[in-house]
């Protein structure tokens, strides 16, 4: 009898243990956590991987292809959670293996994978399973790191948009009217929308720094060779780099950690061979803001737009206070510096045509074969048919091969006579267009055709709620510096917000849509109104119906909001839906941040102007519930 008591003892506490580690894992949030938060998590059992992928899955359900349709993933790996599981027994039997253990990740889907295609963005690869992995896939997987599935492209990397054939385009989640920067847009949109703990990129012009100031994300394009790019889909061997985009430096210096160092596979490399790297996680703290000299390139400064230019003009205020002093850098003959010395129109079909026959990729044998068949979206074809049809110029392909040397001599020059710890300008100098537009105002070129470090870090946000980011370049090589300064300052001056259309998930769904409606019968005015909000697009979608005996009895119906402080008696109008005399109006509105948070809080009503109401009209509340 003793002996059944204790068994269902024994029993009782396991299943109330149960129930606890159930319960603290249902607690856990992937959304902004760090990989730090999530190492801490697993090591306590607050969370599983398990978790953790099918937090991520359940987000990129709710966001990618519903909701604000960001459109980042071209294929999810249908093993993760296979993989999480074998993980989550590895650490309960042998322990971690460090800080990616178990970490789910996101990759830019010109890596090779050889479990999963590896397309470019282009249905010309759409089935291509490469020979080998990209080496750092195999550091990443060796490291622990769960790879979740493949990210969107700007068609092999050959612009800064994100379009491809393979699934469109990929959307800023800031405002999915707009682009999301490229060529790693896809992998910045899901990182910025918590699709994955962290995401890898490659840059050849800006492709990790214009998507992270586009995303609010931080990025580094590391100094050439500081690791491998073997087994990334080429768009010029001499230019490409690759590493991550993350929400926070910290992030950002864990992976670099797994990902950087000599590789045999990449000559580039060589230069790391025989040198003890630095760890970028441990030197966290090794910069600090006082005392640091920064130089301002003015000449980027003034070409850019006048709002991405005083956000990043009021950082570096803030960070003045903190003990940086900045001094105006001019270098002479840069513009013809930088025109002279870029590679990617003389490397990209002979990188690409070499890649195709050393991973196998069987019916496609090289770019032509690509151009001719059309198989390509239509966003790169002048750039494919230039590449595919120019002569290779041996000669002009020397001279701007040496004239990267030229260049990097003449700005570690200057930064050496002014004794600059680094260099700051806006990464692009216009906000993100809406998508189908040219994206003007590229910065990419002084890091790339330079071989030099630079690191994008979020600084801001205009008034249209469009995130902001400030590009700091480095020495050669002193990568690790520069991703502590970036530290430091976000340390300082945090600007990491979360996206408006990927808020947290309600039960594992999307927000519901809100719905509001009001109504007006006064005066011989008869009104009525139907007012939904859905969070996850920002879009406001109204009906309204004038029934009034006399139509043109009713001059306007008004969007309006009341300021935060309520200090405005009438409430401001801000969007017209209804003009004198009609008898109906209908449609949907783009709700940007000041109306947003307005509609969220209950600061939103219908301001209605009539003949027979007050001058200033009558306002009804919306009050919006489920």
């Amino acid at each position: 009898m003793r002996l059944r008591n204790f068994s269902l003892i024994l029993l009782s506490l396991f299943v109330l243990q149960m129930s606890s580690r159930a319960q603290s894992q249902q607690q856990f949030s992937v959304l902004e956590a760090t990989i730090v938060d999530m190492q801490a998590a697993l090591e306590d059992g607050r969370v599983s991987s398990v978790g953790l992928v099918n937090q991520y899955l359940a987000r990129i359900s709710a966001f990618d292809r519903q909701g604000p349709v960001l459109n980042s993933i071209i294929r999810l790996n249908p093993r993760a959670l296979e993989i999480a599981a074998e993980l989550d027994r590895e650490r309960a039997e042998q322990g971690s293996r460090g800080m990616l253990h178990g970490i789910p990740v996101l990759i830019k889907d010109n890596y090779n994978t050889t479990d999963l295609p590896t397309t470019g963005g282009s249905v010309a690869l759409a089935d291509f399973r490469p020979t080998a992995n990209a080496t750092q896939v195999n550091l990443l997987i060796e490291a622990g790191a769960i790879i979740l599935g493949k990210t969107n492209l700007h068609e092999f990397a050959y612009g800064i948009t994100s379009v491809s054939s393979m699934v469109g385009q990929t959307r800023n989640p800031y405002d999915p009217r707009r682009v999301p920067g490229g060529s790693s847009g896809g992998t910045a949109a899901a990182i910025a929308a918590n699709f994955a703990a962290v995401g890898m990129g490659s840059d050849t012009c800006g492709s990790i720094r214009i998507p992270s100031a586009f995303n609010n994300l931080a990025g580094l394009r590391p100094s050439k060779g500081l690791g491998s790019i073997f087994g990334i889909m080429p768009l010029s061997h001499t230019q490409d780099v690759a590493g991550p985009l993350a929400r926070g430096v910290h992030d950002l210096a864990i992976v670099l950690d797994v990902i950087s160092g000599f590789d045999p596979n990449d000559g580039a490399t060589a230069i790391v061979q025989n040198r003890q790297i630095e760890s970028f996680e441990a030197g966290l703290g090794a910069a600090t803001l006082d005392g640091l000299r920064i130089g301002k390139l003015s000449a980027y400064f003034e070409r850019a737009n006048n709002e991405v230019r005083e956000i990043i003009e009021d950082r570096m205020e803030q960070m003045q206070q903190l003990g940086v002093e900045f001094v105006d850098v001019d270098i002479p003959e840069l513009p013809d510096m930088l025109s002279n010395s870029g590679l990617i129109g003389y490397e990209f079909r002979e990188d690409l045509n070499d890649y195709l026959n050393v991973f196998g990729a069987g019916e496609i044998d090289e770019l032509a074969e690509i151009v001719n068949a059309a198989l390509h979206h239509q966003a790169v074809t002048a750039a494919l048919s230039r590449s595919a049809s120019n002569e290779f110029e041996q000669e002009a392909y020397q001279t701007a091969y040496a004239n990267r040397q030229v260049l990097r001599d003449a700005i570690e020059a200057t930064m050496d006579s002014l004794d600059l710890d680094a260099m700051i300008y806006p990464p692009i100098g216009e906000q993100p267009v809406f998508t189908g537009e040219s994206q003007p105002g590229n910065n990419c070129s002084i890091s790339a055709n330079s071989g030099l470090p630079a690191m994008s870090i979020p600084a801001g946000f205009s008034a249209l709620g469009l995130p902001v980011g400030m590009e700091l370049l480095g020495g050669f090589l002193t990568d690790v510096t520069l991703v502590s300064i970036a530290y430091q300052i976000e340390q300082a001056l945090p600007w990491r917000q979360l996206p408006p259309t990927t808020p947290a998930l309600v039960e594992g769904m999307p927000p519901p849509v809100v719905i509001a409606s009001a109504q007006l019968n006064q005066a011989g005015i008869e009104l009525t109104a139907e007012i939904s909000y859905d969070q996850s697009t920002s879009l406001l979608s109204y009906r309204l119906t004038n029934a009034s005996s006399l139509l043109d009895q009713v001059y306007a119906v008004n969007l309006a909001i009341r300021t935060e402080s309520g200090a405005v008696d009438n409430p401001v109008i801000v969007h017209t839906l209804m003009g004198p005399g009609w008898e109906d109006a209908s449609g949907e509105l783009y709700t940007e941040p000041e109306v947003r948070s307005a509609v969220q809080q209950g600061r939103a009503s219908l301001r209605i102007f009539a003949s027979g109401l007050p001058l200033e009209g009558i306002t009804l509340p919306l009050r919006f519930s489920q």
